[in-house]
């Protein structure tokens, strides 16, 4: 009974690898293999740990992704509101039992892998409010309750994440999440009263700020103030992008990467190691297949006959858009520094495995395009 609830349809095994989106499929390989590829330069060109693990946590996560895809949608649809509880379970016991690394509490150890919660909610978030505006009316969607309910659902792991501290993730867990209301046809003057509301009182919640934050936004506005302390990232990350000119310096040549003036290359600032050996060319050409990727994932999304199919991969889709501008933005000293992710390619298990997660429920979206969710 749970496999046919799970996997059974109509079509046959064959069929549904025949609907299997190939360039979809193709756009993340190439992600994992230039991924991998920057994760050995880091590694200062040899097989150590950061290559090894993240070749295995995506060979992992990849099949995972590609055996969940035979889920039917009418599954994850069903499993809505339930991951959305786990995820908030478990964001709670990583406050009160997490590991703590540099001041924050935000890890729950599975021995395996030191998960993140607060990486499962940014695709629980889209899942939870794709459910909900399933069964809204569209001509009811501007209602005080249906405004009301999506907020109190966003604001509740929005807090959680805060606690912890991670203002970064807690800032793109509602971005994904008010695009997903913004998709479901909410009016455009709420988020501008809301805008004009968070600019009235961004002083107020500044005060509520820990030290450190405060002084990344203040570095963002002069990263000269301290060029030795907060500056130092931003500082050196622009110079090795700048230093990579038109071409780069070729492959395992990042001069800025090897004499280990980068923080966080094998994370947060890969696309700035990416960009020093590859150049604006190879900049534009990693940013072509993200395109290709978002592209056929909003594709996906336009023949989804199911409304909850639709506007999870338009959610989805521009969730990944969000976090590659944010992270490339925050490398380039467009933003202030938040700690996001560059998806598939940065090193990290928990964000490996909730965009893994999120694909494998746009493959399933594809493979059962045409099942109607009552």
């Amino acid at each position: 009974m749970l496999y046919q609830r799970l996997y059974s349809d109509q079509l046959t095994f064959f069929q549904k690898i025949r609907r299997f989106d190939i360039w979809l499929i193709l756009s993340v390989l190439a992600l994992g293999a230039i991924g991998v590829a920057a994760m050995y330069s880091s590694d200062g060109g040899e097989f150590s740990y950061y290559t090894t693990s993240h070749i295995i946590r995506f060979s992992v996560f990849f099949s995972m992704m590609l055996v969940l895809s035979f889920v039917k949608i009418r599954f994850w649809h069903s499993l809505g509101y339930i991951f959305y509880f786990i995820v908030i379970l478990l964001l709670i016991y990583a406050y009160l039992y997490g590991i703590t690394v540099s001041g924050s509490q935000r890890w729950i150890d599975l021995y395996f892998i030191n998960l993140q919660p607060s990486e499962l909610m940014k695709i629980a978030i889209i899942i939870c409010f794709a459910k909900y505006y399933h069964r809204v009316q569209i001509n009811s969607v501007n209602n005080f309750r249906n405004l009301l309910i999506p907020i109190i659902i966003l604001i509740l792991p929005i807090m959680l994440v805060l606690s912890q501290p991670d203002l970064g993730t807690s800032i793109l867990i509602a971005l994904s999440g008010l695009l997903v209301i913004w998709l479901s046809g909410v009016s455009i003057k709420y988020f501008v009263y809301s805008s004009l509301c968070l600019i009235i009182t961004a002083p107020f919640v500044i005060s509520f700020l820990k030290p450190y934050q405060k002084l990344r936004i203040l570095t963002f506005f002069d990263p000269e103030r301290d060029p030795l302390g907060a500056g130092y990232q931003i500082i050196q990350s622009k110079i090795a992008v700048g230093s990579g000119g038109l071409s780069g310096k070729g492959f395992l040549k990042g001069t800025q990467s090897y004499l280990e003036f980068l923080p966080e290359k094998h994370t947060d600032f890969i696309f700035t190691l990416f960009s020093e050996e590859f150049g604006f060319v190879g900049s534009v050409a990693l940013l072509i297949v993200y395109s290709i990727m978002i592209y056929r994932i909003i594709i996906i999304g336009s023949i989804c006959r199911s409304f909850f199919g639709k506007l999870y991969c338009y959610g989805f889709g521009s969730a990944i858009f969000i976090y590659i501008v944010v992270n490339m933005s925050m490398v380039l000293g467009l933003l202030p520094i938040v700690g996001s992710p560059l998806p598939i390619m940065s090193y990290g298990g928990s964000s490996m495995l909730a965009t893994m997660l999120g694909l494998s429920i746009v493959m399933s979206s594809k493979i059962y395009s045409r099942q109607i969710i009552n």
